[in-house]
């Protein structure tokens, strides 16, 4: 009992401070009104209310009635400047709760660091406010611990008593009440005894995951070695790349040079041929004009002695031996100069466009790493649960090769599950296991196509986009394809759909340029199609269609099954209905792609 001429007769054992508007309970203790109101706010939610002295609980919350003669006594202490923090044990330096450590439930403002837990009033004290538990006789059989957090864990949320036993039927801790109404009749056993028998447990659990650290550990530093070595490849394979297309364009520069040169020469030889030829015949032409003149002045002359001595000089036939007759070739030119620079170029372009495929294709299907699936094997063995490895699966890296502006972008997308023996999908939940985020290359797209929300939403304008030509672009139908190239496993996806369009696969190599239905998704060997419209569906390959019955949805679902060569189109409702299925064997990597009416949008079922 507290002394009452000792100071702290006088202070509110929730804050440790005078009282501030002092207020009784039924049990006779007083307390700051802020003090005990804000604790028993804390523990509304429980419906239990605990007087922070002597503990006596009380099922409904106690009316709180003002204690006249102590709020007068505090009033005249405050005005004499009596301090009662004298023999008060105030924190110092880090006596305070941190956000790491379990803050004491009785004081107010701010906590100090609680040094044990109550188990029986299931709350924690700091050093002063757990002193009535060393005093008091009331509190002698109540369990104390090192400190803990979340004691509201600790009381049965139905009866609001204290969790004391095990319920090994259902695997959960339980009250006394517990027992007789839901789990009567399970096998019950106390928590010390169900914490003995898993306690044994600990250890081979320790060990397993250790086991199991090590392992990962040990992958996970070799997953990082290959990442490294894979970016050394990478950086050695750009740079070696670099040097030898940096040779290629040198070696391209010297041809340029000697073809400059070539027509140089060739231009200067036949200018200084010519030159000397036009030099000559003028020189000729003059002589033969001075001749003229004097036959002309020869023949008028009435001197006769002067006709007959000039006559034979100027009527000398002249020699036409010294200068070659010049017939100048109306088809000479350097146009077969331009033609072979021209074949040149055409061929190192088709030999480049052949070789990055071929690159394309090396990286793209040579997977960087594999993996095995971890699936759970619940065998038992003392209550332990073991871990097995059942399946394993390869999964390809996906890898963006940047090529050149006639060659656009891949990636490669592979399947979540491919092992031969998992069955095909029958609901939509199995199909959703294979879905596939897809985004549409804007590369490819007709101009009059708009792409908006995220590369996952294509729509039919009547404005041209300001797309750049390029060899991957379908120039007269209005038509998309996906960046991701499926190959080597399972696939889905669902697309909304407005307006008459057609949703299928395409390889890479399908035609991109040109009126022709050879374009077309469907109309030749390189696609496969749906098209679909509100009077109905048909299915396309190579220009032969089929028609479709099922019922009309604007969502429609496509499963490609790549190594079995199954490709499936389904209407998407209150359940899926199989539209058409395609079963065929593919070659290449598949494109998704659309033909589009007014809009399509992928959607995002994950």
């Amino acid at each position: 009992m507290a002394d009452h001429t000792s100071p702290d007769y006088f202070s509110c054992t929730l804050c440790v401070n005078l009282l501030r508007d002092p207020v009784a309970i039924p049990c006779g203790h007083s307390f700051c009104m802020d003090c005990i109101s804000g604790y028993w706010n804390e523990a509304d939610y429980t419906g239990i209310y605990i007087c922070p002295q002597c503990k006596i609980t009380f099922t409904q919350r106690p009316v709180l009635r003002p204690n006249a003669t102590l709020s007068m006594v505090a009033e005249k202490i405050k005005k004499s400047g009596f301090n009662l923090n004298v023999n008060v044990n105030t924190p110092q330096g880090n006596g305070y709760a941190g956000p790491s450590d379990v803050p004491c439930d009785f004081c107010s403002g701010k906590k100090l660091k609680a040094v044990k837990s109550c188990l029986n009033c299931l709350a924690s004290y700091c050093e002063k406010h757990l002193k009535p538990h060393y005093e008091s006789a009331t509190f002698k059989r109540h369990k104390l611990v090192d400190e803990l957090g979340n004691l509201d864990r600790k009381i049965c949320p139905q009866h609001q008593k204290s969790l004391e036993l095990f319920c090994r039927t259902d695997q959960m801790c339980i009250c006394a009440i517990c027992t007789v109404s839901e789990h009567k009749g399970h096998d019950i056993v106390s928590a010390e005894a169900e914490r003995s028998e898993k306690q044994k447990l600990l250890g081979i659990s320790t060990a397993e995951i250790r086991q199991k650290c090590q392992e990962r550990v040990k992958e996970l530093d070799e997953l990082k070695t290959a990442v490294d070595s894979l970016k050394n490849s990478a950086q050695r394979a750009m740079l070696e790349s670099q040097k030898m297309f940096e040779d290629m364009i040198r070696s391209i520069e010297r041809m340029r040079s000697e073809v400059t040169k070539l027509i140089g020469i060739n231009e200067k030889a036949a200018f200084n041929q010519a030159e000397a030829l036009i030099e000559r015949l003028e020189q000729e032409i003059d002589e033969l004009k001075k001749k003229e003149s004097g036959l002309k002045q020869l023949y008028g002359t009435d001197d006769h002695i002067h006709f007959l001595q000039n006559f034979n000089y100027l009527c000398t036939p002249t020699d036409d031996g010294f200068i070659p007759k010049v017939t100048v070739n109306p088809d000479f030119s350097f146009g077969a100069v331009r033609k072979a620079v021209a074949e040149i170029k055409d061929r190192l372009e088709e030999f480049g466009r052949e070789e990055l495929l071929k690159i394309s294709k090396t990286v793209n299907e040579v997977p960087v790493y594999t993996t095995e699936s971890r699936t759970l094997d619940r065998r038992s063995r003392g209550g332990l649960l073991k871990y097995s490895m059942q399946r394993s699966q390869s999964i390809e890296c996906n890898v963006q090769l940047y090529e050149s502006s006639s060659a656009g972008k891949e990636h490669n997308m592979t399947t979540v599950d491919s092992a031969p023996s998992t069955p095909e999908p029958r609901s939509r939940a199995d199909f959703v296991k294979y879905f596939c985020q897809l985004k549409l290359d804007p590369i490819t797209a007709y101009k009059e196509l708009y792409i908006s929300e995220h590369s996952r939403k294509v729509i039919r304008t009547r404005d041209l986009q300001p797309y750049g030509d390029n060899p991957e672009r379908f120039d007269s139908f209005a038509q998309v394809l996906c960046r991701e190239a499926l190959s080597g496993g399972r696939f889905y996806w669902e697309i909304e759909w407005n307006g008459e369009f057609s949703i299928g696969v395409a390889y890479r190599s399908i035609s991109r340029k040109g009126k022709g239905s050879l374009c077309l998704l469907g109309y030749n060997d390189r696609s496969w199609s749906l098209l679909c419209s509100d009077t109905g569906y048909s299915a396309w390959h190579n220009r032969v269609d089929k028609a479709v019955s099922g019922p009309h949805s604007p969502r429609i679902g496509v499963y490609l099954d790549h190594p079995a060569g199954v490709l499936a189109f389904y209407s998407i409702g209150s359940s899926m209905t199989l539209l058409h299925r395609f079963e065929t064997t593919f070659t290449e990597p598949l494109y998704p792609g659309f033909g589009v009416g007014t809009s399509v949008k992928i959607c995002n079922i994950k």
